[in-house]
């Protein structure tokens, strides 16, 4: 009856995780020989595992990516000039916590989205918030938002992750009515948090998606140029397996 009543009141306290590693203890025999601290401490890494675990779906699902992709999975023997080393510096997610941008280029089926996928993955088992949007969904969201005075609120709700992922830019022009609303979110993120933006358009024509040059010449100032930048290249991974890139390099302001 005591070990019931600690374990009710373990999850009174919101410790799953300790009682269940509680009431493993009590039913292995061999835990009887351990001393009294091993038994406490393995109780609380399994709480934070738990926790960890816990927090990591919940991360993954907000993220709402597309594709199951890790990082574990790229193929590094791919005949796409990949560099490994040049990968594992984008590992690091050290361009997100310093608040950088990356720029994804490449024809479709390269591998863009996949790998933007891995970089998110990979940056919520890092406790990273992330969230995955295509760009023509993003725009009429916006526009949704802004026709109904929900816009401020979805602003803020796009600013609190750490990296947002926008996919497809470029695949159409960016509609008139929103080229403003879009700069405001590019500009309420630049320099708290980070991009992560695929385009199959080469990045000296995206200034052409625009008919208000002054929100184009904004916008590149934000993101563009000083954004880290993977330009992918190669047969469309729809047939093969593997992710290529041409090169990392970060563009400098001139």
């Amino acid at each position: 009856m005591m070990n019931n009543a600690t374990t009710e009141k373990l999850h009174l306290l919101r410790m799953p995780g300790m009682a269940e590693e509680f009431n493993r203890q009590l039913t292995t025999p061999a835990n009887s020989d351990l001393s009294f601290e091993h038994r406490v401490r393995s109780m609380v890494d399994h709480e934070i595992t738990l926790r960890d675990s816990k927090r990591l779906q919940v991360l993954l699902r907000r993220a709402m990516l597309p594709q199951s992709a890790s990082v574990e999975d790229i193929d590094y023997r791919a005949q796409r000039g990949l560099d490994k080393a040049e990968v594992q510096s984008l590992l690091t997610l050290d361009w997100i916590r310093n608040r950088n941008n990356l720029v994804m280029t490449g024809p479709t089926g390269t591998g863009k989205s996949w790998l933007a996928c891995a970089l998110a993955n990979q940056a919520c088992r890092q406790g990273m918030a992330c969230h995955f949007v295509r760009v023509p969904i993003l725009m009429e969201n916006l526009a949704t938002a802004r026709a109904t005075g929900g816009l401020h609120s979805r602003l803020q709700q796009l600013k609190r992750f750490d990296l947002l992922i926008l996919d497809d830019w470029g695949i159409e022009p960016i509609p008139k009515r929103v080229q403003s609303d879009l700069l405001e979110l590019i500009d309420s993120r630049a320099g708290v948090c980070s991009f992560l933006i695929t385009s199959q358009m080469p990045m000296n024509l995206w200034h052409d998606l625009f008919d208000n040059k002054t929100v184009a010449d904004a916008l590149m100032d934000r993101v563009v140029h000083s954004s880290y930048h993977v330009e992918l290249s190669g047969e469309s991974l729809r047939k093969t397996q593997g992710v290529g890139r041409k090169g990392l390099r970060k563009k400098q302001n001139t």
